[in-house]
């Protein structure tokens, strides 16, 4: 085996923990795939041998790849005026098998990520989206991550104290008891095939939020925003009734979610959050562009 493969291997090894980082900074799949690939090369260019701690190293060079996308990303969405785009946009999901879970999988979903988090850090600036991420997700000290922001540690901390503020102002809490949450759903996809309106409002908290990302071209057609309340969103249910049919429970983000793909085709994912028995907030994407890109068990073509 020679020096390169022998590095490639040292690479596989790190290589979940940056796709999870890539995947919490950006909220893109095929980007957190990318910012990780970019980092391979980065490293294939460098001397190992120099590199005391090649874990710290990757993580830090993937937080910078991650740092400079996410600056691109909001310089160009300022340029389009997408006044839509804060109301709209569903960050890439995480589909898996809802049924039989080994324990190391069970491990996995208990840390996953969930779409109503993914939402709320989109809100971030940059910077602070950076050292949340780093510091408070996977411990990475505020000595290394200051270089990458070009603060001072002290200013550092105090990005990461911002950002945990409006995190923890915007996240809603959830029901952690996959079984519950089974029940919860199964309910509410059945009132919906049903066509039962008060049950749908039923399973609804008072103030949900449906929120609907169905590509670029449909919020410039329509200036589609979110949908709260419990009887506008279960009139929503109710428009897609049809749909529910070919509806199938999943893992979304390890929630449990909805997939529906009719003959094995992916057309849209929902993921809902569940707090004391009711549905909180609803996540649905549908574009088909993004969709296109997923396989149903998550991973990108």
């Amino acid at each position: 085996m020679n020096d390169e493969e022998l590095l490639a291997g040292r690479f596989e090894e790190h290589r979940g923990r940056l796709r999870a980082v890539a995947y919490r900074m950006l909220g893109s799949l095929p980007e957190a795939e990318d910012a990780v690939q970019e980092t391979w090369l980065k490293l294939s260019r460098t001397d190992a041998d120099d590199i005391r701690n090649l874990g710290g190293w990757l993580t830090t060079v993937v937080g910078r790849i991650c740092l400079d996308l996410l600056r691109s990303r909001t310089a160009r969405r300022e340029d389009l005026i997408d006044e839509t785009f804060a109301e709209t946009f569903v960050p890439d999901p995480l589909i898996s098998p809802l049924t039989d879970l080994d324990p190391e999988e069970e491990v996995l979903h208990a840390d996953s990520v969930g779409l109503a988090l993914l939402v709320v850090l989109e809100t971030l600036e940059p910077a602070e989206r950076l050292t949340f991420v780093l510091h408070d997700m996977f411990a990475v000290p505020f000595d290394d991550i200051a270089p990458i922001v070009e603060r001072s540690s002290a200013a550092t901390r105090q990005l990461a104290s911002r950002a945990r503020r409006r995190v923890q102002g915007a996240r809603p809490s959830t029901d952690p008891d996959l079984v519950r949450q089974r029940e919860i759903v199964e309910a509410f996809l059945a009132a919906a095939r049903e066509g039962d309106f008060d049950a749908l409002v039923a399973l609804l908290h008072p103030d949900v939020a449906l929120r609907a990302d169905s590509g670029a071209l449909v919020r410039g057609a329509a200036a589609s925003k979110a949908v709260c309340g419990a009887r506008a969103v279960a009139e929503q249910a109710l428009m897609f009734a049809p749909f529910a049919r070919f509806a199938r429970l999943a893992l979304v983000n390890g929630s449990v979610g909805v997939v529906n793909a009719p003959e094995g085709q992916l057309l849209s994912v929902m993921g809902v959050t569940v707090a004391d028995g009711r549905i909180t907030e609803v996540y649905i994407l549908s574009d088909p562009d993004r969709l296109g890109r997923l396989d149903l068990d998550g991973s990108v073509r």
